[in-house]
């Protein structure tokens, strides 16, 4: 876990931070492969994101919410994207994106908070669980110059654990110039820890590259840093990036359509920024549960079950979606209201994480997600 010494290190050297969104967080190890996991807090409303225009329960259950969908684009004949994933799409039809529906994570309840722990920390109880399993992850991969960063105030929990983990986050404070930063090294160069961390500091500052942000709000600016964090030999291996504002209660269309986009843009900017590197890298993108699949007073969803997740990256086998589709009908939703989980959430991300880091399958989902009695998904990724 973080300790406060090194937050303040970070926050000390490059400005004050502030609690914005979304917040990124990376791990750098010896692997060529990349990790970035994209999850998203306040419950994504996956029949939205991909909806079964197939199904024919779904225009009742939605009609106010499928404005655009005749037009969107489709993966096969039953699905439609969210008309403001278009760089998904294109990700979709080169091969690359596959998503997975009917998806659930071991939580049946409605809290942000819990089941948030719970996706985050991959236990079956929440808060039992201290460590998370992008942390756990960590120790899978090759021994040598392994750390975690992140980059905001705090550590998501998904990446606090006992490997080291520090913390950068981007200020509207002026940069400091060369000489603050060399009587600051020399300040700390007689004490082992703080020379160490000071070093880690400036490293991350040099992997931004060109990439001038001040803070997190602007989700395409985010998907380039992100992606100029993961570049090159000494770029992040492993990386979290938190996206906020999917809590659709009211007048979903607008809100929802807004933050699709978000999301849409710095998935966009991922790709574009990485280059080659995208041909090593998996995104997965993932909520703590779905929505209600009826639409309520108010023009929005509320808490649900299942939803929907993404899988992108050069070596996908995408363009495609995983599904045991459950149905739409009253009696096939789950406690009469919610889409029904048909696909343990933890054995994509297990699955995918296996064959994307050439890891033992088994292995990775018994470390990854412990007392979890699943199979790991496979076929997810081309060799």
């Amino acid at each position: 876990m973080i300790q406060r010494r090194s937050l303040l290190v970070g926050a000390a050297s490059f400005g004050a931070a502030s609690l914005i969104s979304p917040v990124i967080a990376h791990a750098a190890a010896e692997t060529d492969q990349r990790l970035l996991f994209v999850i998203q807090r306040g419950a994504a409303d996956g029949l939205a994101l991909l909806a079964p225009v197939g199904d024919p329960h779904l225009t009742a259950l939605r009609e106010p919410l499928l404005k655009g969908y005749d037009a969107a684009p489709r993966i096969g004949s039953f699905f439609a994207l969210h008309p403001a994933l278009g760089q998904v799409n294109a990700m979709a039809q080169s091969g690359e994106a596959l998503f997975a529906h009917g998806v659930a994570s071991a939580y049946r309840d409605r809290s942000h908070f819990d089941g948030q722990n719970l996706l985050e920390t991959g236990g079956l109880r929440a808060y039992e669980r201290r460590d998370g399993w992008l942390n756990r992850l960590l120790g899978l991969l090759p021994t040598g110059e392994t750390r975690g960063l992140a980059l905001s105030t705090t550590v998501p929990q998904a990446l606090q654990g006992p490997r080291p983990v520090g913390s950068y986050a981007p200020s509207a404070l002026p940069d400091a110039d060369g000489a603050l930063i060399d009587r600051v090294s020399a300040l700390y160069a007689g004490d082992p820890q703080l020379s160490s961390l000071w070093q880690e500091a400036l490293q991350t500052r040099g992997m931004a590259g060109n990439v001038t942000l001040k803070n997190l709000r602007n989700a395409q600016q985010t998907g380039a840093l992100a992606a100029s964090l993961m570049q090159g030999p000494k770029g992040a291996r492993v990386m979290m990036v938190e996206s906020e504002g999917w809590d659709s209660h009211a007048n979903q269309p607008g809100q929802l359509g807004r933050t699709v986009a978000a999301l849409d843009a710095l998935l966009g900017a991922v790709r574009s920024g990485l280059g080659a590197d995208w041909n090593r890298t998996l995104v997965i993108v993932a909520t703590e549960f779905g929505r209600t699949a009826r639409v309520n007073g108010t023009g929005g969803t509320d808490h649900g079950t299942a939803s929907a997740a993404m899988l992108l990256g050069g070596r996908v086998r995408g363009g495609r979606v995983l599904a045991d589709w459950p149905g739409l009908a009253a009696s096939q939703l789950y406690q009469d209201r919610d889409l029904a989980p048909t696909i343990a959430l933890e054995s994509v991300i297990a699955g995918a994480v296996a064959e994307h880091f050439a890891l033992d399958p088994a292995h990775t989902l018994a470390t990854l997600f412990p007392e979890r009695k699943i199979a790991p998904r496979e076929g997810l990724l081309r060799v």
